[in-house]
């Protein structure tokens, strides 16, 4: 039996680990470092990224948890496509968060991506010089990654932040009390940011190559070559909800040293609530046994519920699709099909609303945003897997 074992090898995950010394660390990506630290290096990324590597860790990569067992303190394990099962003493989960897409006509197009997937997919190597990106949604990642593309070669015409500058106004004033974060907004002030402006529909025949936008009372449409759209972000739940974690506003409920509602289980980063770099940094470390930073995590939980409160999707984006749109991606269940269901659970069993590869990922928290549905309970496997892994799970039970 592994002593400690941690789910994710994001910024959450690796100060867990280099605070512990010791622990197996699983992640589905090929590297470590998550979305934020993917691709590129920095003074702080620096600092953990080579502690990591002097530690004593086993990093697995390529390690997707399908499935998991509180009672038994096992998890299922799926690498290169066979399965094996992992005995834990204490368990940390930092599986991180996805992003927020709400739909609107035409998101389905090719190039039309969320806002840290065109990040990711250009980080990896996605040529963007000369290309016209819109970028829309909401929260300050609009602007990093903005920023980003530009430097990349990329023209931005436009930022389309969907919230309203009365709260755009009093962020920035509350930002006073965090003055690395406001320094990092003035230095990445774009030169075309328009508040309570946002994504109608995204139009062409084999990609999209325009997109309409609503700015107050002005519709017009704007050239591009992709989009770049997302409305924050979703915390990464599942493998904590089928161990029998409780949850609290959409996230892991932990407490003060994060652990969860199950004996050996702690929670850390953004799926024990989103709340950014900082944030996820030292809830990771606390987890690992740090009770000493518990002060500094009160102050960047402060900003975090700053920007949850600042950036909340506005009502309006509730009546975007039409009833063609496609709302589940996976099975092209559109709105219409949806309104012949009553629930997220009759939407499934009638619709296949939520049975495809990602199973509703994607189109579970749209749907409670649009609809005002609970996705409900969560099943083993987490993502697809063979059969005979199923099997070799049921057999070790």
């Amino acid at each position: 039996m592994s002593g400690l074992v941690i789910v994710g090898a994001g910024p959450a995950g690796i100060a867990a680990a280099v605070t512990a010394g010791e622990a197996t660390v699983l992640d589905d990506n090929p590297a470590v470092g998550g979305q934020i630290w993917r691709g590129g290096r920095s003074n702080q990324s620096n600092r953990w990224l080579d502690a990591l590597a002097r530690s004593s860790v086993k990093v697995v990569s390529g390690a997707r948890v399908v499935s998991g067992d509180a009672g038994r303190q096992t998890l299922l394990v799926e690498r290169n496509g066979r399965a094996e099962t992992i005995a834990y003493c204490k368990l940390i989960l930092a599986t991180g968060a996805r992003e927020l897409f709400l739909p609107f006509p035409g998101w389905t197009l090719p190039n039309v991506m969320g806002v840290g997937a065109l990040q990711a997919l250009v980080k990896s190597g996605l040529p963007v010089k000369g290309k016209r990106i819109v970028v829309a949604g909401s929260g300050p990642l609009l602007l990093a990654v903005a920023s980003y593309l530009k430097k990349c070669g990329a023209s931005v015409p436009l930022i389309a932040e969907q919230a309203d500058l009365a709260s755009l106004a009093a962020f920035s004033v509350s930002l006073a009390a965090h003055p690395a974060k406001l320094w990092q907004a003035i230095r990445l002030r774009p030169q075309r940011y328009l508040t309570s402006c946002w994504i109608e529909a995204a139009l062409g025949t084999k990609q999209v190559e325009r997109v309409r936008l609503r700015h107050g009372g002005r519709v017009w449409e704007e050239p591009c070559d992709y989009v770049a759209n997302a409305y924050g972000f979703v915390a990464n739940t599942e493998l904590a909800t089928l161990l029998g974690c409780a949850m609290e506003n959409g996230a892991v409920k932990v407490d003060s040293m994060q652990q969860t509602s199950v004996p050996n289980i702690y929670c850390a980063g953004e799926s024990a609530g989103v709340g950014g770099l900082d944030t996820a940094l030292l809830e990771g470390q606390i987890a690992a046994g740090a009770a000493r930073l518990q002060p500094q995590l009160r102050k960047a939980r402060s900003f975090a519920r700053l920007l949850n409160a600042t950036f909340p999707p506005r009502a309006e984006l509730r009546t975007l699709a039409q009833a063609d749109t496609i709302v589940c991606r996976c099975e092209d269940v559109t709105l219409s099909r949806l309104r012949n269901a009553d629930s997220w659970r009759s939407a499934k069993l009638h619709e296949r609303c939520g049975m495809g590869p990602c199973q509703g990922r994607i189109c579970g928290p749209a749907v409670q945003f649009m609809l005002g549905w609970e996705h409900g309970s969560v099943r083993p496997p987490l993502f697809p897997t063979r059969l005979e892994n199923l099997v070799q799970e049921n057999s070790v039970k």
